[in-house]
């Protein structure tokens, strides 16, 4: 088990996308879009660490498994809104498909955290 929820690969790849959205997406959003399309990918950026942070403190598997769960909603709420951003062709297509690329790492990451977790409260 990780010592600190940054040491864990999920933590680690939603902070990227994080980051990557911050650089990549929200600077190109008009600022009509700032208290709409913004404010909604960053809080799911935000959403998408945070619950993993708040489940690896729970101590709980069941618990910090329902966390896991929030923040792969978040991250599939990212994709959407990024699919929102390329329709208003605030972004391109390129930059979609990193954001595809990204999200499925998250999530797929998520789930075997998941899965691990599940195992492990099997096995008390």
């Amino acid at each position: 088990m990780a010592g600190n929820f940054e040491e864990l690969n999920c933590w680690k790849e939603c902070y990227n996308l994080k980051v990557y959205l911050k650089e990549n997406v929200l600077i190109k959003l008009p600022k009509n879009e700032k208290f709409e399309l913004y404010s909604q990918i960053l809080r799911a950026a935000r959403s998408s660490t945070a619950n993993i942070a708040e489940g690896w403190g729970s101590y709980h598997y069941k618990e910090n498994i329902n966390f896991l769960r929030y923040s792969r909603g978040s991250v599939s709420e990212i994709l959407d809104h990024s699919v929102e951003a390329k329709d208003c062709d605030y972004i391109n297509l390129e930059t979609l498909k990193e954001i595809r690329l990204q999200v499925e790492k998250c999530i797929q990451l998520i789930n075997g955290y998941i899965r691990y977790l599940s195992n492990k409260n099997d096995e008390k």
